[in-house]
């Protein structure tokens, strides 16, 4: 079965591979965007990139209500337990470990991760996901960096970029930075939820089409794609 890979709205991701499902900053709950609610979702995994409310989002629920193994940063990890949450793996940037459904390295991604209630978070991360089908590259909340280009080389099948700008890169550094990955293919997240991030997403894969070799693909909360 191959691996698939659903838009959830926002900067969430729901990752079916290996017989297992995983979901990405599992914000549902105020999100304008969702598709589904919290209590809709029953994932074996949760990665969560940083402290943010729209990226923690409803971990703690989901993962005390179903048990579902939470990974993150060690910092994110400890303030998970101390709401209860029982099942955590703590990783950090640079760090991958095997798990069941594949191998997850953190990365480094240049943004904030206080957590809602104003708790460290640790350093924010992207998320590189080698599956049994392919590679999945989720840069997460971030400005552009130019070490891209480092986690480019592990040969990205699938980029999912952020291009809503004000909070993270918006379409001109999410395009510079198709160029330093240089994956098969991108996908644009964390864009459209608020107007404040609203973006002409169309534009923007005209550019990466005419600019780069990377094939863009526009979702819409809820579609998928297979790796």
């Amino acid at each position: 079965m191959s691996t698939t890979i659903t838009w959830l709205g926002h900067g969430a991701f729901l990752i079916e591979t290996a017989g297992k499902t995983v979901i990405i900053d599992p914000f549902f709950t105020g999100n304008p965007a969702a598709t589904l609610t919290a209590d809709e979702v029953s994932p074996d995994a949760l990665i969560i990139s940083h402290g943010h409310g729209d990226h923690v989002g409803d971990a703690v629920e989901i993962a005390k209500r179903t048990g579902c193994l939470v990974i993150a940063n060690f910092e994110i990890t400890e303030w998970l337990t101390k709401q209860g949450v029982e099942n955590v793996h703590a990783q950090h940037v640079g760090g991958s470990h095997k798990h069941d459904f594949g191998t997850v390295k953190l990365t480094i991604a240049h943004h904030g991760s206080a957590l809602p209630d104003g708790s460290n978070g640790g350093s924010p991360c992207g998320i590189f996901l080698r599956t049994e089908d392919g590679t999945i590259y989720h840069a997460c909340d971030t400005g552009l960096f130019y070490d891209m280009k480092l986690i480019g080389e592990e040969g990205i099948d699938v980029a999912i970029l952020p291009i809503g700008d004000n909070f993270t890169m918006g379409p001109e550094d999410a395009l510079r930075a198709v160029k330093l990955i240089e994956p098969k293919r991108v996908i644009p997240d964390h864009f459209g939820t608020w107007p404040l991030i609203d973006q002409d997403v169309a534009a923007w894969a005209k550019s990466v089409r005419s600019e780069t070799l990377t094939e863009p693909v526009i979702l819409e909360p809820g579609q998928s794609i297979e790796l």
